[in-house]
């Protein structure tokens, strides 16, 4: 019998999201309520026509758009297939066996795994009041932590930390540390932390930034996300990216839906009235929801078997959000902004649940 190597044999696969049935409508993967961009569209319906084709590995205009909205140098712009194969990447190249990747509580788990495939160890700091904690993650660094990996905004939990508090954690990490901001949702927060101070400690050559199409443009569908890099780091990346790894379809998309400004900071507005509201309406109900700055909620239910007996009721509703039990947070589901009458469909079914 063929076998893997002991470490990969010994590892567990990453947990996807149950996405339930036919008729079933999903609050599990938080992706848009509303469809990506008309000019996104467009331009991807015409790329098809040059599918033939190997795709730009310099995503030479999608780097140009992406520099030109955030005012970056194109150079240092990487792209990968959702910012997932980024995460891995940067794993593989800057730790190894025995090295210590560094998250938070509630940080993205896709960490872990990409942790475990390079026998690097990943430790979890902890957060405080489900929320980051910079003293926790300075408090748990060790000679052998590689790698510091922070969700601003979190997942699954939506807060936010200001990014003071970001320059305050790489001030106080060793310059030998890389720190990674994974800003997935960061659109739905761009007001708040301006997004020109995080991209800016990229000049210090120990900092990476990640973001990503999937959400607040609607376009998890054509996996693009990417970062911005020291030119070092980028240099290194590019040995492990697959050189044709954003297809021609998805560069084509991406480039006209972050051209589209107007339409995506109107998605966020409508997808944070949408979930403002629910999020009132759920605490009215006695759920503990913590304020989200993302394209969900999460909510916390007085105790495990009601969170279970809410999931079975929403089940039988055809509608399926997501068990938080793989974060420890087995007294919580994790709900997805889609568009109001499905919320109120959620809120109705949650009523009968805590009535």
């Amino acid at each position: 019998m063929i076998r893997p190597v002991p470490h990969v044999s010994g590892m567990a696969a990453y947990a996807l999201a149950d996405l339930g049935g036919e008729n079933t409508v999903s609050l599990a993967q938080n992706e848009s309520a509303f469809p990506p961009s008309p000019a996104a569209i467009a331009a991807g319906r015409d790329a098809m026509a040059n599918l033939s084709l190997y795709p730009d590995p310099e995503w030479t205009e999608l780097r140009a758009a992406i520099a030109e909205v955030h005012g970056l140098e194109p150079t240092r712009v990487l792209c990968g297939t959702g910012s997932m194969e980024l995460i891995g990447c940067l794993i593989r190249a800057y730790a190894g066996r025995r090295d210590r990747v560094l998250g938070t509580d509630y940080g993205y788990a896709f960490v872990a795994s990409a942790a475990a495939q390079c026998q690097a160890d990943y430790v979890k700091a902890r957060e405080v009041d489900l929320t980051v904690s910079i003293d926790d993650i300075i408090a748990a660094l060790t000679r052998e932590t590689r790698i510091v990996f922070v969700c601003n905004p979190g997942n699954p939990t939506g807060t936010l930390i200001p990014n003071s508090e970001i320059l305050r954690l790489r001030d106080r990490l060793p310059a030998d540390v890389l720190l990674v901001v994974d800003q997935a949702y960061a659109e739905f927060s761009d007001d708040t932390n301006d997004p020109s101070e995080i991209f800016a400690l990229t000049d210090r050559g120990d900092t990476v930034i990640l973001r990503t199409f999937s959400k607040a443009y609607g376009l998890a569908g054509a996996r693009a996300g990417w970062g911005y890099f020291p030119p070092e780091v980028a240099a290194d990346l590019r040995k492990l990216l697959n050189p044709n790894n954003v297809s021609v379809a998805s560069q084509a998309t991406a480039v006209a839906a972050i051209r589209d400004q107007a339409y995506m900071r109107n998605v966020v507005y409508r997808t944070a009235e949408i979930r403002d509201r629910f999020a009132e309406d759920c605490r009215a109900l006695g759920l503990i929801v913590p304020q989200s700055h993302t394209n969900f909620v999460l909510l916390r239910f007085a105790s495990t078997l009601d969170a279970q007996r809410a999931d079975a009721v929403l089940r039988a509703n055809n509608l399926l959000m997501r068990g938080m039990g793989g974060y420890g947070l087995d007294n919580c589901l994790r709900a997805t902004i889609c568009e109001a009458p499905v919320m109120d469909r959620c809120l109705t079914a949650l009523r009968g649940v805590l009535k």
